[in-house]
């Protein structure tokens, strides 16, 4: 590949939510200070929600990277689950034993009780709930009757999920609607405004190791912004192929061309017909 070429130690634009990568744009920052406002406050249930690609794992990543020992945290990737099936599972992240073959009635007896067992020793209890938009409204509504789970000063277990914009509509739906009422805290991320696009390549270009002058030009982190529309996972992408494409010419720089040759082969890139003008 390009590592050697470039100097690199490691590929600059993956597209694995790798947290040593991470570079806090506004929107992302602004995110995570309302997860951990939310969480300090209490609150049972709080929402993530944005496009593909807007970087929603990486920040689901980041907050349970921050959260001290004072949190028990469980991770839920895949949540297309019936409701006692996530019960499992969050019994399975929570270490809670000998679960197998219970009821749900019985499953959730024991789970509240390991949340009591936290709270007695001073831990609470977050599960983060990554491609929300998937759970059946069903899973949903029992999310939420397992989050009535508290004591007389607060919550046993805080709720974080994070979805595609799906999951807003889903929650908007009537059968829903009380799920909806509980979440107090929100935030639907964004993409990377244009001022920001130039500083966050060069970033990542950092944290992989590269340590020459910029390596993509003025025009072609236009480019590339606009192809992209400001998605980071379609930055990285297009980023990566352009780079390919700069070793295989031999060239030194990446330009508008390089940047078009890897929206031409990008599906979901903006096809924008003034971007090479």
């Amino acid at each position: 590949m390009y590592l050697k070429y470039f100097g690199l130690t490691e590929l600059p634009f993956g597209i694995t939510p790798d947290t040593s990568f991470t570079y806090s744009v506004l929107c992302h920052q602004e995110a995570l200070n309302t997860l951990l406002l939310a969480l300090s406050q209490g609150e049972g249930f709080v929402k993530i929600s944005g496009e593909v690609g807007t970087g929603k794992t990486l920040l689901c990543r980041r907050l349970l990277q921050t959260l001290d020992n004072g949190w028990v945290t469980a991770y839920l990737h895949n949540p297309n689950l019936v409701p006692e099936t996530l019960f499992l599972a969050l019994a399975e992240e929570l270490g809670i034993k000998d679960v197998a073959g219970l009821d749900q009635y019985h499953l959730v007896r024991r789970i509240n009780h390991a949340l009591l067992d936290f709270a007695r020793v001073k831990k609470r209890v977050v599960v983060c709930i990554d491609e929300a938009q998937a759970m059946p409204v069903a899973t949903l509504e029992a999310l939420r009757l397992l989050s009535n789970l508290e004591t007389e000063k607060r919550k046993l277990l805080h709720i974080v999920l994070f979805g595609q914009t799906e999951l807003d509509e889903k929650l908007h739906r009537p059968e829903a609607r009380q799920l909806l009422q509980r979440i107090a805290f929100h935030y639907r991320l964004g993409a990377l405004k244009k001022s920001e696009i130039g500083n966050y390549v060069a970033h990542r270009l950092r944290v992989a190791g590269y340590r020459g002058d910029g390596l993509f030009t003025p025009a072609a982190l236009r480019a590339l912004y606009r192809a992209s529309g400001g998605t980071p996972r379609l930055i990285n992408i297009l980023a990566h192929k352009s780079l390919m494409s700069v070793f295989g010419e031999g060239c030194q720089i990446a330009k508008v061309c390089h940047v078009r040759a890897a929206r031409m082969d990008t599906e979901g890139a903006r096809r924008v017909g003034w971007l090479w003008g």
